[in-house]
């Protein structure tokens, strides 16, 4: 034997050993432990009750904010509706606010004689005579009109087009006094039917625009699919077109009905002014010496209640085709 001790081998076996026995050098890493039984990781933690506590802070605020200018915005109908309840009388020696402290002073005797009232009866069947056609040929026109830009092929239909949305910029002022000479000359003037072809055509670039562009927004493949089971262009529109289009086409004539039955403008110029619409029979039933508040309240919250009817009416198909439009 030498004189150093030789240091014996950890890895090396004992004699005799089988050699494919021997255990592997230790890893420089840490040792393998076996699978993980380690904690899982905790769940985000949600917001803090400060961040909570604002939160619904703000919703408040603003929920206080959108009914007072609720109020606001009501405040003028509000006292509409309650200067043609109360009597002339007592309207002239105080503001319709002395109702909320005497609901006695309310009274329905204006609308009395207000419906009593032979011009302003015929002028409400005036203006519906004006309103309800010069809405339904908006609709029917534009429809038309409308699936043909979007699904037709023809010559120059991306110029036409092109010219119709031209024509959304043209003002109404401009047209007044060629379409006089023309209706004058063609025995339209003063008459409803010059006053339903005015809005008419007025209101037909705005309904083309709208329902070509949502009918444009119907799949294709739905379309060739009923091509294919031996559907027309007429049953396709009638059947496919319309059904699909019902919100954009209710939301329009609701914007339709209202501009016309509002309109005052061009009721002052081509109709009749021996049974003119509601809105210039108010206005001629202003006194000359008097604000005659008894008549133009009760006629005036009378020709409003007529939209607020029909847009209440219409109010889930306005919202469908608004929502519609917005997602596509």
């Amino acid at each position: 034997m030498s004189g150093t001790d030789a240091t014996p081998d950890p890895t090396a076996g004992s004699a005799g050993a089988d050699p494919h026995t021997r255990r592997p050098p230790a890893a420089a890493g840490p040792a393998y432990a076996g699978p993980s039984h380690s904690a899982p990781a905790p769940a985000p933690a949600g917001p803090s009750y400060a961040a909570r506590a604002s939160a619904r802070l703000a919703a408040g605020a603003l929920r206080v904010f959108l009914v007072v200018a609720a109020l606001f915005w009501l405040l003028p109908t509000l006292g509409l509706l309650l200067s043609s309840l109360v009597s002339p009388t007592d309207l002239n020696s105080g503001g319709w606010w002395q109702v909320l402290t005497a609901p006695s002073r309310l009274t329905a005797d204006n609308y009395a004689r207000l419906l009593a009232n032979d011009t302003i009866t015929g002028s409400l069947l005036t203006t519906f005579a004006i309103a309800v056609p010069a809405t339904l040929l908006v609709l029917v026109l534009g429809a038309l009109a409308g699936y043909a830009f979007a699904w037709l092929e023809f010559p120059g239909r991306d110029w036409l087009f092109l010219l119709v949305v031209a024509l959304l910029v043209v003002p109404v002022q401009v047209a007044l006094i060629p379409v006089s000479e023309l209706f004058g000359s063609i025995g339209l003037f003063e008459t409803t039917a010059g006053v339903v072809l005015f809005h008419t055509a007025f209101g037909l670039p705005f309904a083309v625009f709208l329902l070509r562009n949502f009918f444009a927004e119907i799949p294709r493949e739905l379309l060739e699919a009923a091509r294919l089971d031996g559907a027309g262009e007429l049953r396709l529109f009638t059947r496919v077109v319309l059904p699909l289009g019902a919100p954009a086409i209710a939301s329009l004539g609701i914007f339709q009905f209202l501009w016309v039955w509002n309109d005052m403008l061009v009721a002052l110029v081509f109709a009749d002014s021996a049974n003119p619409p509601v809105t210039v029979a108010l206005q001629q039933q202003v006194r000359q010496f008097g604000n005659n508040i008894d008549v133009l309240a009760p006629g005036a919250f009378l020709s409003m209640a007529v939209p607020l009817v029909v847009f209440f009416a219409f109010q889930r198909q306005f919202v469908s085709g608004v929502m519609a439009g917005a997602i596509k």
